[in-house]
């Protein structure tokens, strides 16, 4: 297999055993600063996915806690094969501070009334949200918390 662009595009998905938390790479600026960027894998690649709408409604919720419990967050968002999300943080290279955020993060979700930003003015698909659907993904990632330092490496 020729090696591309894309880091996960060189990732056995075979090889990984999800959930975990995986350093993907550190992209250093001109000015020093650094990008972390991690996957944060919910679902065995190729024998289980996240169905959509929960996954959206859990990508508004993560998306506006996780700020809550982590500095330095440019992004977090889903993988389009539906089984986990990327995170992107500035400046912040630890993995105990990702996992106690996340941890924290989908226990806010399990605690939530309602999806932040679901709305047709707010959401690019306001129609496609289940909080039940989030809740019960953010309860199967917690119940396999043990797991998270299961990080892949080749």
């Amino acid at each position: 297999m020729n090696k591309m662009n894309v880091e996960s595009f060189n990732l056995d998905h075979t090889k990984v055993v999800a959930p975990y938390i995986r350093l993907v790479g550190v992209t250093t600026g001109a000015k020093g600063d650094q990008v972390y960027k991690y996957d944060i894998r919910f679902c065995q690649p190729n024998q289980d996915h996240m169905e959509m709408p929960g996954l959206h409604s859990l990508e508004h919720l993560m998306a506006e806690n996780i700020r809550n419990h982590l500095d330095h967050v440019l992004d977090i968002g889903p993988m389009g094969c539906q089984t986990g999300f990327y995170l992107s943080l500035l400046n912040n290279d630890s993995f105990e501070a990702v996992s106690d955020a996340l941890e924290k993060t989908l226990n806010d979700v399990l605690n939530a009334t309602e999806v932040p930003a679901c709305n047709e003015v707010q959401c690019g698909w306001a129609a496609n949200h289940s909080l039940s659907g989030a809740q019960k993904i953010a309860k199967q990632m917690l119940a396999k918390k043990s797991s998270w330092p299961n990080v892949f490496s080749e």
